[in-house]
Parts: C-alpha cells; sequence; structure tokens
C-alpha cells in the first residue's frame, strides 16, 4: 500500500516561505519518484516540480524556477518542497505525488491528499 501524505501548509504573506513535507509510505523509496503538483481555486492541476533518478529536479513551469526546490531525506522517506518569494498567484492546494520509471509526470501514480497554500498580498 501506498500512501502519501502532506504537511506543512498554511497562511503566509507574499515574499514569505512555506516548506511543505510529504510523508512518503513505500517500501522501495528508491523505486519512485516524488513531486509536488497544485490546483488553484477554478484551475487545472498543474504540475510544479518534481525529482528523478539521476537526482535532478523538473519543473513544470519557469514561475517556481529559482523559488522552489525539492529536496528528499531517503532515511525519512520524505520529500520537502521548500517555497521561497512567495506571491499570491502562488495560492493552491498543493499535492505530492509519486510516480514509477514507467510513468510520467502527467500520469503518477499515487496522490497525496492534498494541503492548502494560501498567499496574502
Amino acid at each position: 500500500q501506498v500512501q502519501l501524505v502532506e504537511s506543512g501548509g498554511g497562511l503566509v504573506q507574499a515574499g514569505g516561505s512555506l516548506r511543505l513535507s510529504c510523508a512518503v509510505s513505500i517500501r522501495t523509496f528508491s523505486s519512485y519518484a516524488v513531486g509536488w503538483f497544485r490546483q488553484a481555486p477554478g484551475k487545472e492541476r498543474e504540475f510544479v516540480a518534481g525529482g528523478n533518478w539521476n537526482g535532478g529536479t523538473t519543473y513544470g513551469s519557469d514561475s517556481v524556477k529559482g523559488r522552489f526546490t525539492i529536496s528528499n531525506d531517503n532515511a525519512k522517506k520524505m520529500v520537502y518542497l521548500q517555497m521561497n518569494s512567495l506571491k499570491p498567484e502562488d495560492t493552491a492546494v498543493y499535492y505530492c505525488a509519486a510516480r514509477t520509471p514507467s510513468s510520467t509526470w502527467s500520469r503518477p501514480n499515487y496522490w497525496g491528499q492534498g494541503t492548502q497554500v494560501t498567499v496574502s498580498s
């Protein structure tokens, strides 16, 4: 059974920072890449960023490059999304997702339940 549980969301002022956490209950953590999506009100869910097996990061949008960073703690099976210089347009429900090498970020294998991030202006 694969479970992804996000935490760390909340209300922050524009220009502030938040760190989201994703606790990953997967037997073989290294077999999966873990990434983050977000869905703003009235918009489709979009891919934010995801790790890969080479240790790099794939970003879904230039709007988060340089501001958002993914990191892993493999021993704890945790994945983090550090979000800096937050903007009101970053307001969304953020989801953690995991995929196998045979899948893509357009259709990851597993989803978390989401955590709300609200950035006030």
